[in-house]
């Protein structure tokens, strides 16, 4: 390969780094940011009363 063509593909390959670290950043922001969002709902916490899941059970069974 001639130093032109390796200089290219230097270049070439930097950028993709770039664009790779730039995309994984930016994943990186939205998934923490949704995840914490869902934390905060509460989505995560135990739940020891079901009572919605609990009478829909009882109103199916007939109890």
């Amino acid at each position: 390969m001639t130093d032109a063509a390796k200089q290219v593909a230097q270049q070439a390959e930097d950028r993709l780094d770039k664009i790779t670290e730039t995309v994984r950043e930016r994943f990186e922001e939205i998934i923490k940011g949704r995840f914490t969002d869902v934390v905060k709902e509460g989505r995560f916490a135990d739940r020891p009363d079901h009572g919605a899941d609990r009478e829909r059970a009882e109103s199916r069974s007939g109890g």
